[in-house]
């Protein structure tokens, strides 16, 4: 059983840790143990009690009718909001990660895309709801096994929303995406998958691990517009130079954009050979 503090509540339940402390001291929510220096100590069922009540709170349920229900007729509450807004999707789908309820995930998921998009789905909902899970992870709540399960399901989502679009008549100067050697987690690489084809970009997908030669071979056949690269793997910071190096020596003229936590952390090294993306926009206004 993981054991959470205070702060660890706040960013998983949205709920700010003043509000947690009064809830405990008026309505007695929830009582959390202590330690020897009087650090209160949170549950994964504390935390599941307070998503419960953050659901019900932000859909208008006064708090003090909130604490006069019983546990099960909180939760009983809460399966009527889940799929009904994509308001408090984040809390949601925490929710559904507990419980390993499939369903429930895809089906919160797919309601927000139907509500607001998948663009702002991801940015909104997606991306905040995986910091979040960053966080289950250091505490111990999920594992390895947990989050790849859920991250799989992100990405099944996102190639079935890629599989709607049409794919652009235009076959001329394409973009290429693709992951190095190294990389794995391809979410935010199919999300600019996503954009780019919406947008009507033709585009060719290398995905995760694409070998550097043949990375190269593609770029000398293919000639490409741009490569589009994703990196959140940690890197030595002298492989990653050297990389970009050496890559922008061997494709010429062919424009290097590049995204993600590494990319960012290392800019300042590398920036003169690529072309970096933080948002949509930069993503939009490089392309173009």
């Amino acid at each position: 059983m993981a054991e959470y503090g205070i702060k660890d509540l706040e960013v998983l339940t949205g709920i700010k840790a003043h509000t947690i402390r009064i809830w405990e001291k008026r309505y007695n929510l929830i009582a959390p143990s202590r330690t020897n220096t009087q650090i209160r100590k949170y549950t994964d069922e504390d935390l599941r009690e307070l998503l419960t009540i953050s659901i019900l709170y932000n859909n208008l349920v006064k708090i003090s009718k909130i604490a006069d229900m019983k546990p099960s007729e909180r939760y009983k509450k809460v399966l009527e909001f889940r799929t009904q807004t994509a308001d408090n999707s984040g809390q949601k789908l925490i929710l559904s990660l507990i419980d390993l309820d499939e369903i429930s995930f895809k089906n919160i998921i797919q309601n927000s895309i139907d509500q607001i998009g998948l663009e702002a789905t991801f940015t909104k909902v997606l991306i905040p709801f995986l910091d979040r899970i960053g966080v289950m992870y250091i505490v111990g709540t999920i594992n390895p096994a947990q989050e790849h399960f859920i991250s799989t399901l992100i990405r099944q989502k996102i190639i079935s929303e890629i599989d709607k679009l049409p794919i652009p008549s235009s076959k001329e100067s394409p973009i290429l995406l693709y992951l190095p050697e190294h990389e794995w987690h391809e979410l935010s690489l199919l999300f600019y998958q996503f954009i780019l084809r919406k947008k009507g970009v033709y585009t060719l997908y290398f995905g995760q691990s694409l070998p550097y030669d043949s990375l190269i071979e593609s770029v000398n056949f293919l000639k490409p517009k741009a490569i589009l690269t994703s990196w959140l793997t940690a890197t030595e910071e002298k492989f990653i130079i050297d990389y970009f190096k050496q890559l922008k020596n061997d494709i010429g003229s062919t424009s290097i954009i590049a995204g993600g936590y590494q990319i960012n952390l290392h800019y300042s090294k590398i920036c003169e050979n690529i072309n970096q993306i933080k948002s949509l926009e930069d993503l939009i206004a490089n392309i173009s």
